[in-house]
């Protein structure tokens, strides 16, 4: 068995394992990471539990220390930064017409690294404007293209039942999704009513479609026709 604390870097971010060491670290204490970036700021939000060396990628990472005062400034002040540096580099894409979308910036905490995340449609050469942003902040620039789903979970907003979407607020991880669990449930294949913000299956369909399959083996659920001039996703 190995001992460890669970560690999430943004509100709505996966899960990594640290080894505490003889700090006594507990849930929801911030505290400073060594990882493979550098130093990161992160929350304990799973206290130290012992798991088999199975569930953990050895050797782990320590914890360097539990934070303090002067790490959540810097924290802070790194915040402050990626606002400039998310302004400065949207001019720098405009000046070289390139074909990309700018969503985040982010600066690791020993600000070491400025990473900019950006969604295109295909390939991109920013090679040129890796070399005008390395010019500009005198530190190591990673351009980094997501997905769509990447995309919402950095933005948020609301979803079609009224609530922050699940990515933003509480999911770590995507899941796969299928239309087959919206039809195990019954649900219209209208895309309008299946997909989320991000025009993709919602994750949501995962939640129940368990439960579903199993009710089906003991009840028939009612089928639901497709309204007039729906249009149906197919298989």
């Amino acid at each position: 068995m190995v001992k460890v604390v669970g560690v999430r870097f943004k509100p709505a971010g996966k899960i990594y394992y640290f080894d505490p060491g003889e700090l006594s670290v507990e849930k929801d204490m911030n505290v400073v990471v060594e990882t493979v970036r550098g130093l990161e700021f992160g929350t304990a939000v799973i206290g130290p539990r012992e798991v088999s060396e199975e569930e953990v990628v050895l050797p782990l990472k320590k914890v360097v220390r539990i934070a303090t005062p002067e790490d959540a400034e810097q924290l802070q002040s790194n915040k402050s930064k990626e606002v400039e540096a998310k302004e400065i580099c949207l001019k720098k894409i405009a000046e070289h017409g390139l074909p990309m979308k700018l969503i985040d910036v982010e600066y690791t905490f020993d600000g070491n690294k400025v990473i900019f995340y950006f969604t295109a449609e295909g390939r991109v050469d920013f090679r040129e404007l890796v070399k005008d942003l390395a010019s500009v902040f005198r530190t190591r620039i990673e351009l980094r293209q997501i997905g769509v789903r990447d995309e919402a979970k950095m933005i948020g907003g609301i979803g079609s039942c009224g609530r922050v979407l699940c990515c933003t607020s509480f999911l770590g991880d995507f899941e796969p999704v299928s239309i087959r669990m919206a039809k195990n449930q019954n649900l219209s294949l209208n895309p309008t009513k299946i997909s989320g913000i991000c025009g993709r299956l919602m994750c949501c369909l995962k939640y129940e479609s368990e439960g579903y399959l199993c009710d089906k083996k003991c009840v028939k659920l009612p089928e639901i026709p497709p309204e007039p001039d729906e249009k149906i996703i197919e298989e």
